[in-house]
């Protein structure tokens, strides 16, 4: 059981060889405050790819030796995203982050079938969450890539976040797949639940409450060893799944970390609208659960 994340910040320090996330393009002043945060914790190593100049710039600008990172110039965007997954793909990094670049133009490249980082078809993005009203770090899948997930979609989506909570240590991850009665998720969930995904203790149709809140089950007469301890939601729909992240950090009190799994590295597509500690906890997260 991982309690916060604290406790994934010490995990990754204890690691004796410091993840590569590769940052591209890199110039971008938000991005390189938070990667350069992460670096003088002693969290990862930076690889930054795209205009050198301005990186060095802008790493001046905010107090970070650029001289003490590694830059790697590549003046056009589209190279400089190709020269990361490139390096993704040869094991050379162990993440990636977007900087100065749209997501589409970022997934366009690493998602083809040639050139790309695709592991599998269906890739998604996981936000890890700590509350101060539940008892241990959780996941909401998915909360901004699916937009309305198929059941295979879904499953896939469940098989993604079982293998980043393997790699956080947690070897059987409690899987609450939620839906309201009478409606189709209901269906698919019972469907998913009797099929089953390798790794993981999967629970559904399940409300809300019933799968975090462990007053509600004996109430209810729920009996389920996902009830009131689920470590992974799996919602209906990427709606669904972003209101419930946003309103469990903007009016919960929560933190959050997110992360694009299914790539053979994890991706960052890390919003300049979100908080520092946002952008921190997604690069701990996504080093934690990348792997060489």
């Amino acid at each position: 059981m991982i309690k916060n994340f604290e406790q994934l910040k010490e995990m990754l320090k204890a690691m004796p060889v410091k993840r590569k996330v590769a940052v591209v393009p890199a110039q971008d002043e938000h991005t390189l405050e938070a990667i350069s945060h992460a670096y003088r914790d002693g969290m990862v190593e930076p690889v930054l790819i795209g205009d050198e100049p301005k990186i060095r710039e802008i790493l001046a600008q905010i107090g970070t030796d650029a001289d003490k990172m590694t830059i790697i110039h590549v003046e056009d965007p589209t190279e400089a995203i190709q020269k990361a997954a490139d390096m993704a793909r040869d094991g050379e990094v162990d993440c990636i982050m977007k900087g100065k670049t749209e997501t589409g133009a970022l997934m366009k490249v690493l998602v083809n079938r040639e050139r790309g980082i695709r592991k599998n078809d269906t890739m998604s993005l996981l936000a890890f969450m700590e509350s101060p009203n539940y008892h241990k770090v959780f996941a909401i899948t998915d909360v901004g890539l699916l937009t309305y997930p198929s059941k295979d979609q879904k499953k896939a989506a469940i098989q993604n976040a079982v293998e980043a909570f393997h790699a956080l240590g947690v070897e059987q991850p409690k899987v609450a797949i939620l839906a309201n009665p009478k409606m189709k998720e209901t269906v698919e969930a019972a469907e998913i639940k009797e099929e089953g995904v390798e790794g993981c203790i999967i629970e559904g149709p399940i409300s809300y409450d019933l799968a975090m809140d462990p007053a509600s089950a004996p109430i209810k007469g729920y009996v389920s060893p996902v009830a009131g301890d689920a470590d992974l939601l799996v919602v209906p729909d990427i709606v669904s799944g972003n209101i419930a992240a946003k309103t469990i950090t903007v009016i919960g009190g929560g933190r959050t970390g997110g992360v694009v799994l299914g790539a053979k590295v994890p991706v960052l597509l890390v919003s300049r609208a979100a908080s520092a500690d946002d952008k921190y906890m997604s690069i701990v997260i996504a080093a934690l659960v990348g792997s060489r």
